[in-house]
């Protein structure tokens, strides 16, 4: 094998076919299927598993991938260590966001990623944490948002920012008065219809764990995961629910939905910048990730993200 069959096979397995391959990679797809054939006969295995719906791993091709993604991580260092003329980060980084970070961070941070490294190519993939963080476990991505730290040797976060979590309601009340305004504690939940992210959801895992701990009940009777549908039920009047204060300021300011802080102390989350760390990173990761943190704090500092900057520790 050679870094270029490896650098083929990694591709096939992330889009999961050899048409789709063949034309991100520009090699004809006979060509890769060859490639690919003369690594199963060398190894002994079969590394793919063919179907109409298209190719996927076996468990030795999950092995090779693995082991592939770090060679080739490695080799891209090594020859940003060789260039000593190379003045700008140059390079692909793929970057996994939730899909409510998007929405905040990414016409910014590929703005200011264009005009600062402009032979950085920045790769951007929407997903719910629990994806990213397996995607950062399995090298598809080299960086990461998430929203809870990580135990993880393998993985490195920073903690950037902690945003408070609101009651959300109709503008105006349903079957029953609004709450009175003021932090709205969680066993007031029971008595509200409450319109959630299912179960898995990192919001919705944290709602429960709080009112769980509280002995809270809480009576959800729609579970959708998409933000801009919630708040489009929750203003039709079917129910409440409990959302990032960031993610409603333009529907309160115009009058649409009501919000209240949502527990005492005020139920808020966490997010976190997480690369890998048991990888060399080149240094187009490395300026995409200060880029991306310096993108975030200024969002925060603008207003444009109301929110609590971390602390920065002194480690």
């Amino acid at each position: 094998m050679d870094m270029r069959q490896l650098r083929y096979f990694v591709t096939i397995v992330e889009v999961g076919s050899f048409s789709k391959a063949a034309h991100r990679l520009r090699v004809a797809q006979p060509a890769l299927s060859q490639h690919v054939r003369n690594m199963e006969i060398d190894l002994g295995v079969d590394l793919l598993f063919r179907s109409p719906q298209g190719v996927r791993p076996t468990e030795a091709g999950e092995t090779l991938v693995r082991h592939a993604r770090l060679i080739l991580g490695q080799m891209e260092v090594a020859r940003e260590a060789v260039r000593r003329g190379q003045a700008e980060p140059e390079g692909e980084v793929r970057f996994g966001l939730p899909g409510t970070v998007s929405q905040m961070l990414c016409v910014p941070l590929i703005s200011a990623a264009r005009r600062r490294y402009p032979k950085v190519r920045l790769r951007v993939a929407e997903a719910m944490s629990g994806f990213v963080l397996d995607w950062l476990r399995e090298g598809k991505i080299d960086l990461g948002v998430l929203y809870r730290s990580v135990n993880d040797r393998t993985l490195q976060a920073r903690h950037v920012l902690s945003e408070d979590l609101r009651l959300l309601g109709p503008a105006e009340p349903m079957d029953r008065p609004h709450p009175p305004p003021g932090p709205v504690p969680f066993a007031a939940l029971a008595d509200l219809t409450l319109i959630l992210p299912s179960h898995g959801h990192g919001l919705r895992d944290l709602i429960e764990e709080r009112a769980q701990a509280e002995g809270a009940r809480l009576r959800t009777v729609i579970d959708i995961d998409t933000y801009g549908q919630i708040k489009l039920l929750v203003q039709g009047g079917l129910g409440y629910s409990i959302l990032p204060a960031a993610a409603l300021r333009a529907e309160v300011h115009k009058g649409l939905l009501k919000s209240w802080p949502m527990g005492e102390p005020v139920l808020s989350r966490d997010l976190h910048l997480v690369r890998p760390s048991d990888r060399p990173l080149s240094s187009a990761v490395r300026a995409i990730e200060e880029l991306a943190y310096l993108t975030l704090v200024q969002l925060v500092r603008d207003g444009a993200w109301p929110a609590t900057l971390a602390v920065p520790s002194d480690d």
